[in-house]
């Protein structure tokens, strides 16, 4: 996992406020009767309030029905239910025969009953009247079981509109489901035909207003599952059309290593390839011949994409293999659609459970300019079609992950040497309630940072080991847990300045404190990790795609970190503020410029020491939001961030007065020379009167 990357979309969910703003809904160019839909509602109902809906019946050539949504006071089309065929009439020509009971909606599938999927009802009519379904012969003309090509020609001739490709999704998956016995190559050769029409890049396009959103999902699994019922005649077989290709070979463990090889259109511009090798070390566990088969989809990719609100884009063709279980590993080779070199590529699988792509199925053998090699885990229930994807709003830039690397190891070093320091000087430093109190939440701070530090970097090996699911997480929850400490400490630490500035009367005992900052800083955050997974892990939407972190695009579940971490942040400043005015106030009225520059420098060192311990430097990451392509945003955001650590080592503990006397004293007491009593730091009593108390 690209270090930098992760590290920054887990510091500040980078990608969170860009997608917040963005919505599934596109405006697409249609033909007039879209138009004169949302005419339509434009005249019935006015748009004012954001979400609304307006439905609207299709012109009488198409049964079904338009959605419009209010976005921004115009009308803009929603899904568009509209359609021509009748895929139950359609499936129905082709199975009649041999599948259609004799009364009743069910068909027989290998002794059993299953009901029909979808609308339409059974064939009802006088005897003889199947003849204009299947010929003008008594036998009815068995051409139309045999190879499908009797639904062609109406499947063809009608417009790849979202709703007719709905249709065809159903009618490929009843086919897939009921008709899978026997699959020749005229039936493959039909089945792909069909498929093509609903492929070809002309009405990708289309898809994003088919009304169920995981159609493009249904109709990979439903020619997965139909091509891996493909006979081999001959020990191979090639079926290629534009958009869909298949390819199978019979294969044995005295085998060398098999290949498929793909050049397929993408667009009008030109062809991707692919290629599709089965090493002759995993041949060798077959224990008899077997068929091998591969299908490639070269605009499946960016089809899957119209259905998602994932910013990360497919880059290559899709490539599904059906293989015996006992192959368990293959090598991929996708040519980049995009050839950029600022964009991140990474090896995925679709993993057709959870209907997503999966980086844990695969791995990365080598990257350049216009190819990508990947090694993948082929599970025949899981993991049968692979991609690799690209972020265009990822910074893939060597400084960034150079910065992570060594900010990451040096704040690691840092917040053990200020618990250290801590421990040595904790008796010197607390005798106080008010500086018990300050170095309190000053050791959890560090604590907390310095756990969710190493639980990072723990992720990061967790998901680029492909470990298993719930190790990942458990990962994701601690990680999440311990963030969210860090942040309700820092609110603490916030709250406690306040309660110095202000109460000034008011005493609270040391005792109500460490309950009360005990339930701040470890219950609050506790409650809510806990309350993020029990609702986001029965729907599959806990984890991000791509690595062990909170979901965002599916269920949201960033915003458990996101919220408390951004209202914390804004509180803080509410505090820096209040100490800045508390500070200032002591030189009004002195007129004198030397009194007024040395308020100056105390209020620069005040907000100087109080912005890494109260985490305002978090709130740099709204920069890389405002310009997510800016270089200069991001190595300042991983400057602040990765060096947390340090910067609360050097204004937390080395800058102050007092720990510097206690570790002096300390030193003396051991007469043993410490180095860290030279640093010369500016003396805290200097640093405002009103901070003082603390």
């Amino acid at each position: 996992m690209d270090v930098w990357v992760a590290h920054c979309l887990l510091l500040w969910a980078v990608h969170f406020f860009p997608a917040a703003s963005r919505t599934a809904l596109r405006v697409l160019s249609k033909e007039s009767k879209a138009e004169n839909q949302q005419e339509d509602c434009i005249n019935l109902i006015p748009c004012k309030d954001n979400g609304a809906i307006c439905i609207q019946p299709c012109s009488p050539s198409f049964h079904g029905e338009t959605s419009f949504v209010c976005e921004e006071r115009k009308w803009q089309m929603f899904t568009d239910a509209c359609a021509n065929l009748d895929v139950q009439s359609l499936f129905q020509r082709i199975s009649v025969r041999d599948l259609l009971p004799s009364s009743g909606g069910h068909v027989s599938v290998a002794g059993g009953h299953l009901p029909f999927v979808g609308k339409g009802k059974p064939v009802h009519g006088k005897p003889g009247d199947t003849g204009k379904y299947f010929g003008s012969d008594d036998l009815g003309n068995s051409n139309c079981q045999a190879d499908f090509s009797c639904i062609i020609p109406d499947i063809l001739s009608s417009p790849a509109v979202p709703g007719n490709i709905a249709d065809i999704v159903e009618l490929l998956k009843k086919i897939s489901l009921l008709l899978s016995v026997n699959v020749d190559r005229g039936k493959m050769q039909s089945y792909s035909r069909i498929a093509n029409h609903i492929l070809n890049s002309s009405v990708i396009s289309n898809w994003a207003f088919v009304k169920d959103r995981n159609a493009s999902s249904i109709l990979l699994d439903s020619v997965n599952l139909f091509a891996g019922k493909l006979l081999l005649k001959n020990g191979s077989e090639s079926i290629q059309e534009h958009f869909i290709s298949t390819k199978g070979y019979s294969v044995h463990k005295n085998s060398s290593g098999k290949s498929f090889d793909f050049s397929m259109e993408f667009n009008n511009t030109g062809n991707i390839t692919g290629h599709v090798v089965i090493p002759e070390e995993e041949l060798f566990k077959l224990p008899k011949t077997s068929k091998a088969i591969s299908i490639a989809f070269p605009t499946l990719g960016a089809i899957i994409e119209t259905s998602r609100l994932d910013p990360v884009s497919v880059n290559g063709m899709v490539l599904s293999v059906s293989l015996p279980e006992e192959l368990l590993h293959i090598l991929l080779t996708f040519e980049k659609v995009n050839k950029l070199e600022n964009v991140k590529a990474v090896c995925v699988g679709w993993h057709s459970t959870e209907r997503r792509w999966d980086n844990r199925a695969c791995k990365m053998k080598s990257d350049n300019i216009s190819n990508v090699v990947c090694i993948c885990k082929h599970h025949h229930r899981t993991f049968k079609s692979f991609s690799i994807l690209m972020s265009p709003t990822m910074l893939r830039n060597a400084v960034l992950d150079y910065i992570t690397r060594v900010g990451l190891g040096l704040s690691i070093f840092s917040l053990v040497l200020c618990l250290i320091i801590e421990t040595v000087v904790w008796h010197h430093v607390t005798k106080t309630e008010i500086t018990y109190m300050r170095h309190f939440c000053l050791v959890n701070i560090a604590t907390s940072l310095l756990v969710a530090d190493v639980l990072f970097i723990l992720a990061a090996i967790v998901h680029n080991a492909a470990l298993n699911y719930k190790l990942c997480v458990a990962a994701t929850f601690f990680l999440h847990f311990f963030y969210l400490a860090l942040f309700f400490w820092m609110f603490t630490l916030g709250l406690l300045i306040l309660y110095g500035l202000l109460f000034i009367f008011f005493k609270i005992t040391k005792s109500a404190f460490i309950t009360a900052a005990f339930f701040i800083g470890y219950g609050c955050p506790l409650v809510i990790s806990i309350l993020t997974v029990a609702i986001t892990v029965p729907k599959n939407g806990y984890l991000r795609t791509g690595g062990c972190w909170l979901n965002w695009y599916e269920t949201k579940a960033l915003l458990a970190f996101v919220v408390p971490a951004l209202s914390i942040i804004v509180v803080n400043v509410v505090v820096v503020v209040v100490v800045v005015v508390k500070t200032g106030r002591s030189s009004v009225g002195e007129g004198c410029k030397s009194q007024d520059l040395s308020s100056m420098i105390r209020i620069s060192k005040n907000v100087a020491l109080l912005t890494p311990l109260l985490g305002l430097t978090w709130g740099f990451g709204l920069a890389t939001i405002v310009d997510s392509r800016s270089l200069a945003f991001h190595v300042t955001f991983a400057l602040l961030n990765a060096f947390q650590g340090f910067f609360i080592l050097l204004f937390g503990t080395l800058l102050d007065r007092k720990t510097r006397e206690a570790l002096r004293m300390n030193c003396l007491s051991s007469r043993r020379k410490c180095s860290l009593v030279k640093i010369q730091g500016p003396d805290n009593s200097e640093d405002g009167s009103h901070l003082t108390r603390l």
